[in-house]
């Protein structure tokens, strides 16, 4: 019971400290925009444990991040492993593919009323398909390795990128298209010069949304039959054999991959748009 109100305790001293930071002078600084994040974090992981332990819930569960720790600590080759089938292989390389495949056609549709009336329906009518659904259909026609996994995040991300891409070429004025056809701008001049950098915000938030849907897609299609790696296979198995430590360690490693794949998008778009107003301090 102590270590329950132990939990409490701290719980409403970090919530107090973040809501004294955050309204504090100091909080439009870099130092507390940075602090205030990391105590919430730490608050909830001391205070997961302690509630853990003192309340004894059992392992099957909920483990204690101090068992997951240790578990990521002890498996940091089999981790590796499997980050690299589905990350490095079926997620990164769909996401590559699909993002650059859905480029190609936006510009595709931004040229022709036909696709953009008759493709664009039909994207909205596949991104809403399921994809516990078309994940086993993509697996047995690409086998069980990673290029099944990359065609179930090809799906996923193309029409996301499609729409995206389509909204922020047409984003330009008419008054700034008929400047450039008064300059005498061939559609490539007007393409490069204005309507593209005017789309890389909608081009970044279209990646930024892939980030995830990536991850995630790999991972799903790994429970429709992989080789005996990957993440989604060792989550799969691990719950069969109740190793929910193994389960949250995988999680851990796929939400480091995320983020970090996701920051890395985000570090882009602010430098390649900082002249946006979503970009300046």
């Amino acid at each position: 019971m102590m270590l329950v109100l132990l939990a409490g305790l701290i719980w409403c001293g970090g919530w107090w400290l973040n809501s004294v930071l955050a309204n504090g002078r100091t909080s439009a600084t870099r130092a507390v925009k940075l602090a205030v994040p990391v105590i919430f974090g730490a608050t909830v992981l001391i205070a997961w444990e302690l509630l853990v332990r003192g309340l004894e819930v059992s392992l099957v569960i909920l483990p204690p991040p101090s068992l997951i720790a240790e578990r990521f600590a002890s498996s940091l080759p089999i981790l590796w492993q499997d980050l690299s089938q589905t990350f490095l292989k079926g997620a990164l390389s769909g996401y590559v593919m699909g993002c650059c495949a859905a480029l190609v056609m936006a510009v595709a549709v931004d040229r022709s009323d036909f696709l953009r009336r008759g493709l664009l329906p039909v994207g909205n009518f596949v991104a809403a398909l399921p994809i516990v659904g078309t994940a086993p259909i993509l697996v047995m026609w690409f086998g069980f390795d990673w290029q099944s996994k990359a065609a179930v995040v090809v799906v996923m991300v193309f029409f996301p990128m499609l729409v995206n891409t389509v909204a922020g070429l047409r984003e330009t004025s008419a008054m700034q298209r008929d400047l450039m056809q008064t300059y005498a701008a061939s559609y490539w001049q007007s393409f490069f010069k204005l309507r593209l950098p005017a789309a890389l915000p909608f081009i970044f938030n279209g990646l930024k949304i892939s980030t995830t849907l990536a991850l995630v897609g790999a991972i799903v299609a790994e429970f429709f039959g992989s080789p005996t790696v990957g993440m989604g296979f060792r989550i799969s198995t691990s719950v069969g054999q109740m190793a929910l430590d193994m389960v949250w360690a995988e999680i851990l490693v796929a939400a480091l991959a995320g983020s970090f794949f996701y920051g890395t998008i985000a570090l882009l778009e602010k430098t390649l748009t900082f002249w946006h107003p979503s970009q300046r301090g």
